[in-house]
């Protein structure tokens, strides 16, 4: 067919295929920056904004752990920091050293005053762990998760008032470049300090207990007859700043140390009571109407069951016997032989039932976490844990304070309490007020208790550290065997004066030997130091 000039040429097919091709690009271009700029605008503003926007955590500083005068035994030292960004890693805190003001952080590391004076009580902080990270405490929701890398109380009271002691985190924003330079400060949220604690503790006498206990491994501790611990240490002890300082030769070295020096023997040590227990066999002998205070008894040296003796220890050391004696001479002497006696009228299971009484079987309630309990066994408890009955011998050990017979130094330590201040058994604390239940005794029975613990401090009696001690004073020793030829652990509790009881002292030396001769000497350095400073 011929075209001519005025005849319109015909579009081929490919033509107007390519063409809608460039249409069907340019609607998809326009719909994408469509969705870019107006549907998701906002959400990748916000991811321009967060990669140039950094959030620098500012660790709140904790709260101070005071003595009872406001003495500071844990403190924190300020630290100067500044963030160094990094466009991949993030940032890290490193020194400030000539960082401009407005660039420094001051955080703080925590400073434990007198080292392994006060290690048990106050604990020591350490960085979360896995299980932590991220958590929430329930105790104290407020003040936010613990994220990666930040600190957490262990043991002690950093660990049972960790919520207390806790501050609110702070927060820096900063905006950098692309390279991970600092451009500027966009704001800054002041962290919230932690709440200080003030326990009852004096820091003086604190150390004068470190001092004492220096050479031994045990307890000793003080504190007022209704159940405010002024004082108490566990022989040995550690240095909560090697955590901080993380010095992992010497935390290595604590914790291969075959002396324990991490573990807490105040409150998570078991012991055989000794005859400190016998106030327990006497004030339960005297309210189960057993015996009173005309009671007396002749004492042989020894009293033989069948082929097994049971001697007294004045007659095992000495040769000697005490003759006819009665309540008060029983206790200022120790005789075991009368304990034996009034134990078996009285039988195991009032023995058993007044332990209880007495708190042997739980905790005090002191303000530190890993409090354990003692075991007060039974005939029913030898039957089912021991699959053995119960013998006239069990009832024995037990009414001087053997056998099965397991207490804390904290729970030995209430029994001389409960004379001090005349029936209650008390809770325990450090930073908490202390609360009393009394146990309805007669009045004979602490009348007889506390005649015995005076004679027991008085010429004739076992407490021989103390016959010139003034003002009058109240004691009992105990020998507690191990179960070891010629190993005893050591026991003296003493409270005074006796007219108006203020202290009250207790002693343990782990394999010291006589109650008498070990640790009487340390509980009479102790209260020569609270009465002739």
């Amino acid at each position: 067919m011929m075209h001519n000039a005025a005849t319109r040429p015909e579009q081929s097919w490919l033509s107007w295929f390519f063409r809608g091709l460039l249409i069907l690009g340019a609607l998809i271009i326009f719909a994408r920056l469509a969705e870019l700029q107006v549907i998701k605008g906002a959400y990748f503003r916000s991811l321009a904004e967060g990669n140039r926007i950094r959030h620098v955590p500012i660790v709140a500083a904790r709260g101070k752990i005071l003595d009872r005068n406001g003495v500071v035994i844990v403190d924190n030292t300020p630290v100067k920091k500044t963030a160094k960004f990094d466009p991949l890693e993030g940032y890290t805190k490193i020194d400030a050293g000539d960082a401009p003001e407005n660039e420094v952080i001051t955080e703080w590391k925590r400073e434990y005053v007198y080292g392994e004076v006060f290690g048990h009580i106050t604990g020591y902080l350490n960085e979360v762990d896995a299980n932590e990270v991220n958590k929430v405490d329930v105790s104290c929701p407020q003040k936010g998760s613990r994220p990666l890398g930040s600190s957490v109380g262990r043991v002690g009271l950093e660990q049972y008032y960790d919520c207390t002691l806790r501050g609110i985190d702070g927060e820096e924003l900063v905006e950098v470049d692309t390279m991970g330079n600092r451009i500027r400060t966009l704001g800054r949220k002041q962290p919230i300090p932690g709440t200080d604690v003030k326990t009852s503790l004096d820091y003086k006498l604190q150390r004068k207990l470190a001092e004492s206990m220096k050479d031994v491994a045990g307890v000793s501790v003080v504190s007022t007859p209704d159940g405010e611990v002024l004082a108490m240490y566990s022989a040995p002890s550690f240095d909560p700043n090697v955590f901080i300082d993380q010095d992992n030769e010497a935390i290595g070295e604590l914790l291969i140390d075959e002396n324990l020096p991490m573990f807490n023997r105040a409150i998570a040590g078991t012991y055989h009571p000794g005859s400190i227990y016998k106030i327990v066999t006497v004030a339960a002998a005297v309210n189960e109407g057993t015996i009173d205070e005309d009671y007396t008894y002749v004492d042989t040296g020894r009293i033989t069951i069948d082929e097994f003796e049971y001697r007294n220890w004045y007659l095992t050391q000495y040769g000697g016997v005490e003759g006819e004696i009665n309540v008060v001479r029983a206790f200022a002497r120790s005789t075991d032989t009368f304990f034996y006696e009034i134990g078996d009228k009285l039988g195991a299971e009032k023995l058993a039932e007044w332990s209880k009484k007495y708190g042997l079987d739980k905790p005090t309630g002191l303000d530190l976490p890993g409090e354990v309990s003692g075991l007060v066994p039974s005939p029913e408890w030898k039957k089912a844990v021991k699959g053995e009955r119960w013998f006239l011998g069990n009832t024995y050990h037990m009414a001087i304070g053997q056998g099965d017979l397991a207490v804390t130094p904290l729970e030995n330590h209430r029994l001389a309490m409960s004379v001090a201040n005349g029936g209650s058994i008390c809770s325990l604390g450090l930073a908490k007020e202390s609360s009393c239940t009394f146990l309805g005794l007669e009045d004979t029975s602490m009348e007889l208790l506390k005649k015995g613990m005076k004679a027991a401090c008085d010429p004739g009696g076992t407490g021989s550290p103390f016959f010139d001690f003034e003002p009058d004073v109240a004691c009992k020793t105990g020998t507690a065997e191990t179960g070891r030829e010629d190993e005893t652990h050591a026991w003296f509790s003493v409270y005074g004066p006796i007219d108006e009881p203020k202290y009250v002292v207790t002693v343990l030396v782990e394999k010291g030997g006589e109650g008498s001769k070990v640790a009487a000497p340390i509980a009479r350095e102790v209260m020569d130091f609270i009465f002739h400073p």
